[in-house]
């Protein structure tokens, strides 16, 4: 079973890197009820009645690198605000609450987006390397990770129903079954597999200052890794033979105000039905791994070698 269920007493006893042990070993850790205050009543109505309206792009987030929150359709400043001020004090209080229960993932890391997810996931009609709807592992997360880890924190606010997720188990068991399948060009790749190249540090060279100027450039970024594991996660979402078999098909139903987390370049998940969430996104930095040996990096690092 994935899910490890934290419950408050189990946080008032929590051993050293017990909870990031966890997800290290590809569990997703389920809070019953959300260890982070959740915004005032009134906030919430008017994100679960008026965002739905209001809606862009895909989800409505704030980005810290900007300061600014994109997915709002019109230019009401004093909407604007008040959403930022919501998305910023969930990050805040998440961040928060990391540092207290987990401060190995917290070190030095980058905290991403804060999102609102207004809509229905069920039957959203996107494509496909866009759908929740289709299990897969994230990849790229902000342009490159360069193998460092992708933690996503969620908290169901939907008042009356659950959050449905589907997976069908974690990166080791998934590589060692359809990398091959998925073409990663790993096999008996040698050492060097997955190593940056003069046109990769030009590239990140040039984005990084660029980016200076225009935060949003760093999402041109890439790496070996993040290629591969694109790569990955495309196979996933455009083979349905992947979607439809059992093999290792479990489905988690999160209930109203329960909050969960999960490295999600781990952890393939999908999810099926659903309405009024905020996720929160990080990047931990791979050196900071109690258990190196698991990240899919190394993973497909060692697979290079051995053969």
């Amino acid at each position: 079973m994935m899910l490890d269920t934290f419950t408050d007493e189990r946080l008032q006893k929590l051993q050293p890197d017990e909870l990031s042990d966890s997800l290290e070993r590809g569990s997703v850790v389920f809070f019953p009820e959300s260890p982070v205050a959740l915004p005032e009543a009134e906030d919430l109505a008017f994100f679960r009645q008026e965002l739905p309206k209001r809606l862009k792009l895909k989800n409505i987030s704030f980005h810290p690198e900007e300061g600014r929150t994109r997915g709002l359709d019109g230019d009401d400043a004093e909407m604007v605000e008040r959403v930022n001020r919501v998305l910023i004090n969930v990050s805040n209080d998440i961040a928060a609450f990391l540092g207290k229960v987990a401060p190995r993932l917290t070190d030095n890391w980058t905290v991403g987006t804060c999102s609102f997810r207004p809509m229905q996931e069920q039957g959203r009609n996107l494509s496909a390397h866009a759908s929740n709807e289709l299990i897969h592992v994230d990849a790229g997360a902000y342009g490159a990770t360069h193998g460092d880890r992708i933690l996503r924190f969620f908290i169901n606010v939907n008042p009356v129903e659950d959050r449905v997720w589907a997976t069908k188990g974690s990166f080791p068991e998934l590589f060692a079954e359809h990398g091959e399948r998925a073409e990663l060009g790993y096999r008996n790749a040698g050492p060097g597999f997955l190593s940056r190249g003069p046109l990769d540090h030009l590239r990140s060279g040039f984005i990084n200052l660029a980016a200076r100027g225009v935060p949003v450039l760093k999402v041109l970024d890439s790496s070996p890794y993040d290629r591969a594991m694109r790569k990955f996660h495309n196979y996933m979402k455009d083979t349905p033979a992947f979607q439809q078999q059992q093999q290792g098909h479990q489905e988690f139903r999160f209930p109203p105000f329960s909050a969960w987390m999960v490295y999600t370049d781990m952890v393939s998940h999908a999810c099926l039905s659903g309405q009024h969430a905020f996720i929160h996104t990080s990047l931990v930095r791979l050196e900071n791994c109690h258990l190196p040996e698991m990240a899919p990096i190394n993973i497909m690092r060692n697979a290079a070698v051995s053969g």
